[in-house]
């Protein structure tokens, strides 16, 4: 009779076991993803504590990822169109990421040898990792630079050149491997028609402004200024805006359907 019992007393218990154990198991399923959860944001806070520390750091990582990307996350985060257009163009396919040097050229003819000196120093000042930015005033068919300015920014460790308005000699910056963008190609010199203006200063290139400091990255899609305050914020939603295409790329395939992809990725 015991035994009928005990018997009895286990099968009344078996629902609330179930019960128990289910619950038990999504308590554990809960605390495995929330700690998945705090695990990746824990990473991305080290890395972004790393880039704030590392300028070299966060420079090398814009060189990783898709332009395409930082352009998209710039626009998520502030709602601003910080890209470059159409008409800023390489001189040969190139990838390249650094902290804008930016120089003024303006327009006035005249005969002092000494004009353009500021132009020069600017770039013998300049440290690794800039990117020489120069916004000139009607610039369309003047060189704003050459093969000896471009020779200097390579010694120098220049990451490449944004030009906003012509350049020359672009064989020989094409023999030296220099990446320059600039919105044409012309033999004319700047020399006795243009005075330096400022260098460090904010400046408008291509009608985006830029500001002394901040970051430009360019690859074969085109070229983006990054704000220098928001550099990291835009880096890390950049890199997983790139994951997430990246990863698009192979279930597109074998699903044979793009809707399915962004449906799941919510990436496009």
């Amino acid at each position: 009779m015991g035994q009928e019992r005990a018997g009895l007393g286990k099968d009344l218990l078996k629902p609330f076991a179930k019960k128990w154990l289910a619950g038990g198991l999504f308590v554990a399923a809960c605390a495995f993803a929330g700690t998945g959860l705090l695990i990746r944001v824990s990473a991305a806070q080290e890395d972004a504590d790393a880039y704030a520390r590392d300028p070299s750091a966060l420079i090398a990582a814009y060189k990783h990822v898709e332009v395409a990307s930082v352009s998209d996350a710039i626009e998520q985060l502030s709602h601003q169109k910080m890209y470059l257009s159409h008409r800023m163009q390489p001189l040969f396919p190139a990838r390249f990421a650094g902290y804008a040097l930016t120089v003024r050229l303006k327009k006035e003819e005249n005969d002092d040898s000494h004009a353009l000196d500021g132009m020069l120093t600017a770039i013998d000042q300049g440290d690794k990792d800039s990117v020489y930015v120069m916004s000139i005033e009607d610039g369309a068919d003047i060189a704003g630079m050459g093969g000896l300015m471009g020779t200097a920014m390579e010694a120098r460790g220049f990451s490449g050149a944004v030009i906003d308005g012509s350049v020359r000699d672009t064989a020989y910056l094409r023999k030296i491997g220099f990446p320059v963008y600039a919105t044409g190609t012309t033999p004319a010199t700047a020399v006795g028609h243009y005075r330096f203006a400022g260098s460090q200063i904010t400046v408008v290139c291509d009608g985006v402004t830029v500001h002394s400091g901040d970051i430009v990255t360019a690859d074969n899609d085109g070229a983006v200024v990054v704000p220098r305050e928001k550099a990291v914020q835009v880096l890390l939603l950049a890199q997983q805006l790139d994951f997430k295409e990246h990863s698009m790329y192979p279930l597109i395939e074998k699903m044979k359907s793009i809707e399915a992809a962004v449906k799941q990725f919510g990436r496009l």
